[in-house]
């Protein structure tokens, strides 16, 4: 069984490990998207992101109209190397402010498949480290 929403987000990926970026709008999901492409990130998709249950696999798929652009808030629409599709295995919410110096494994359901989340509003050297946990992850 396939199902599918559209979210109002970013995503860039490391290979076929995808990183959701969700936030409201004027949260910086843009902005650090632009900061892990500069860290060896690709661009997937920019303002919306279609999400699919593909038979209990969850993928991010740009919108055909949107691919290969990202917005630069006070540029304007730069061009980006993209991919078309990954795998989402991660998500960082930027409305939510972490509490815990060293937190508990955080997860998000999203078209009833569970991914690791991390909250990410004002967290210091955010961008590096999401392109630390993407390339090498977490010690377990």
């Amino acid at each position: 069984m396939t199902t599918e929403t559209t979210l109002h987000g970013t995503c860039v990926t490391y290979g076929q490990s995808g990183l959701l970026i969700i936030g409201t709008s004027g949260s910086g999901k843009s902005t650090l998207a632009l900061a892990l492409m500069g860290m060896d990130a690709v661009l997937v998709a920019d303002d919306r992101v279609n999400v699919t249950n593909i038979e209990g696999v969850l993928k991010a798929h740009c919108p055909p109209a949107i691919h290969g652009m990202i917005e630069a808030r006070g540029i304007g629409l730069l061009a980006a190397k993209a991919l078309p599709t990954t795998l989402i295995t991660h998500v960082v919410d930027l409305d939510q402010i972490e509490p815990d110096r060293l937190p508990p494994r955080r997860s998000l359901t999203i078209l009833g498949i569970e991914v690791d989340l991390v909250f990410g509003k004002d967290t210091p050297n955010l961008a590096a480290a999401l392109n630390q946990l993407m390339q090498i992850g977490r010690v377990e």
